[in-house]
């Protein structure tokens, strides 16, 4: 995931509540910054914004050096309420009584980085901490991982943000994780999924592209069940791995194991000892139907008819929907491992992206000038960026969009249809980008000077270079195609190349920044490219609510407001940004508290723990220039294919 994630700095003291106003009060906000680094480790607390949602943050001093401290003052009755918990308490009250908290604990795993945090019933998010998990790349487009080096992390980070905390008040536990595959024996130990024979890696990655033949032969049946992928199946989904993990490892991990877990999955099952899957997973990426379960002929079809006959024991034949609880909650040993009570109640787990739109679709948007205010929940679409981007919208009725993966029925929020559109990589694409510059270690000695992260520095490097013109403008004939590992939507093609025209000799920061740039804005029209998709199938769009890593980039999600708000009407896409960053952990956390019987319905927890933090709107005035640019950027993939087809005409 782009580094963005750890450099956006705090802002200054609140001038209302000085340092010497109230004594104690910069306690609030401390928490622990680091540099951004590829094995950072980040812990501590962060309670809510004292600044009126309505005005934008004054500017933002640079961060912090690393492994100092940053305080926070807030208002006495801001640091009274969230002081007393803390403490073992509960909420302030008059007259000396206090009104128990509850708290939930979200556990995110990405693809870098396992993430937890302490969250209450309101929403707030009270304690973070990350800390990074292996990868292994053995060969090109291989991508794999460890289960156990993985769960370490999750106690590591888990243990962290209830230090201090009275553990009987925690009720809840949610996951989430990137859609990875899990392969365990009979007995529940890992299994290689390598030719080198290491058991230690046995999970192939969402973003392993090994499994390019078995997915083209899966496509080839045209299967009914491929119309609930968008009439495509990704090479990223479970059906071709497994396919490819019969077809090459037999010996060594196909005959040997006894389970496939999506990784989400994963961690409930050693949380709890249940085998249940979520339907979010199944539905989503092994071809599940909500309505229907197994397809027994599809399975059969593709070669991997051995499902069927253990009556799917290996993959999941119990299946619940996110949030509900599992089993008798916290098994005595997980409870052990994570520093928690046992019988903690556990939710049935969502994919990453899921609960980052659990975490956000759900806000109360009254007040802000939204034009969705008046509109119904399918008005909005959910645009969860990081290392790759997934974009959730959701209908009443099924919608059937050409090249976008769904629709799935209840796979995220109860009662509704998911379609999810997606950008196999973003954050990964800007990191290449950046990092493959000549200019590259100039702006890495500049950023480090001015305790800046690259981006930031970048972004900063922009402004001065753009004089008079709008900053988007010095990409005027610079033009990128963002699809360097593939196609994921609305073309859904794997074989897609990226493309950069506009080069020159030049090799300096002005020409680094700029390619940062055009980068930038090619996400943001391969978003609009999705949007357009969805909105000629069927759905209404009027709202894009962003969060992940990318989110925390202020260019970023400009771009995104306006690229994308000039797509569909003068009005323009206003981009909603959650009050708390981190989304996808207020979202896991959703999960822990609908399975601790606190809510009555998922709706309910996302209604009341998600909200509004920041609006930006797009900006009219730039539509003409960006309409160019996404012309061009339509021809650079219609060129491309031209340039394939020359060169394959015999």
């Amino acid at each position: 995931m782009s580094d963005w994630a750890s450099t956006v700095s705090d802002p200054p003291l609140s001038p209302t509540w000085a340092p010497g106003a109230f004594a104690g009060a910069q306690a609030l906000r401390a928490h622990v910054r680091e540099e951004a680094s590829p094995t950072r480790e980040r812990t501590g607390l962060a309670l809510p914004s004292p600044f009126p949602q309505s005005l934008p943050p004054p500017p933002l001093p640079p961060p912090p050096a690393a492994g100092s401290l940053t305080r926070w003052a807030v208002a006495p009755e801001t640091l009274l309420s969230s002081l007393c918990p803390l403490l073992g308490g509960g909420t302030a009250m008059s007259g000396g009584e206090q009104k128990p908290k509850r708290y939930y604990v979200g556990v995110d795993v990405g693809t870098g980085s396992v993430r937890a945090a302490l969250v209450d019933q309101s929403g707030v998010l009270l304690a973070f901490a990350d800390h990074p998990i292996e990868k292994w790349e053995p060969q090109f487009n291989h991508h794999e991982q460890s289960s156990e080096d993985i769960w370490a992390a999750c106690c590591v980070v888990t243990k962290k943000v209830v230090q201090g905390i009275d553990l009987n008040q925690i009720r809840g536990l949610g996951f989430d994780a990137t859609c990875s595959l899990v392969v365990l024996d009979k007995q529940f130990h890992p299994l290689p999924v390598n030719h080198e024979g290491d058991s230690c890696r046995n999970v192939i990655m969402w973003l392993d592209h090994r499994a390019v033949s078995q997915v083209n032969r899966i496509n080839e049946t045209k299967h009914s069940v491929l119309q609930y992928v968008g009439g495509v199946m990704s090479v990223e989904m479970q059906a071709p791995k497994l396919l490819w993990l019969k077809e090459n490892l037999r010996e060594t991990c196909w005959d040997k194991a006894g389970h496939f877990f999506d990784l989400p999955d994963f961690l409930s099952w050693k949380a709890t000892g249940v085998t249940a899957r979520s339907l979010c997973s199944l539905v989503c990426k092994w071809t599940y139907s909500a309505e229907k379960g197994w397809d027994d002929s599809f399975w059969k079809m593709v070669g991997l008819e051995d499902f069927v006959a253990d009556n799917y024991s290996k993959i999941g034949n119990q299946v619940l929907p996110p949030g509900a609880s599992l089993g008798n909650g916290l098994t005595p040993e997980a409870a052990r491992d994570l520093g928690l009570l046992p019988g903690i109640a556990v939710a049935a787990s969502l994919i990453d992206a899921h609960a980052g739109g659990l975490g956000v679709i759900g806000a109360d948007v009254r007040g802000h000038g939204l034009v969705c205010e008046g509109q119904p929940v399918t008005s909005r679409l959910a645009v969860i960026c990081g290392t790759s981007s997934c974009h959730m919208g959701i209908s009443k009725d099924p919608i059937f969009v050409p090249g976008v993966w769904g629709p799935y029925f209840s796979a995220m929020v109860p009662g509704f249809w998911l379609n999810e559109g997606g950008q196999s990589v973003t954050g990964k694409l800007i990191d290449h980008m950046v990092q493959g510059h000549a200019a590259f270690p100039e702006l890495q000695a500049k950023a480090t000077a001015r305790c800046q992260s690259i981006y930031a520095y970048l972004n900063s490097h922009l402004d001065l270079i753009k004089k008079a013109q709008p900053v988007g403008f010095l990409t005027v004939d610079l033009h990128v195609w963002p699809d360097f590992h593939g196609n994921r939507s609305p073309l859904a093609d794997l074989t897609l190349k990226g493309m950069v025209t506009g080069l020159t000799l030049s090799q300096d920061l002005d020409d680094l920044a700029i390619l940062y740039l055009a980068t930038v804005q090619a996400i943001a029209l391969g978003t609009r490219f999705i949007i357009e998709a969805m909105e000629a199938a069927g759905h209404s769009i009027s709202t894009l609510f962003l969060c992940g890593g990318l989110s925390k980039n202020p260019l970023f999600v400009q771009m995104h407001a306006d690229i994308t708000g000039v797509a569909l009407s003068c009005t323009g896409m206003p981009v909603v940004l959650s009050q708390e960053v981190e989304s996808v952990l207020v979202g896991a956390a959703i999960l822990g508290a609908c399975a601790s019987g606190d809510f009555a319905s998922v709706q309910e927890a996302m209604a009341k723990m998600s909200k509004v933090g920041k609006v930006v709107f797009p900006r009219q005035q730039d539509k003409k220039y960006y309409d160019k640019k996404y012309q061009v950027f339509l021809k650079l993939v219609e060129h491309q294919m031209e340039y394939l087809a020359i060169m394959n005409d015999d």
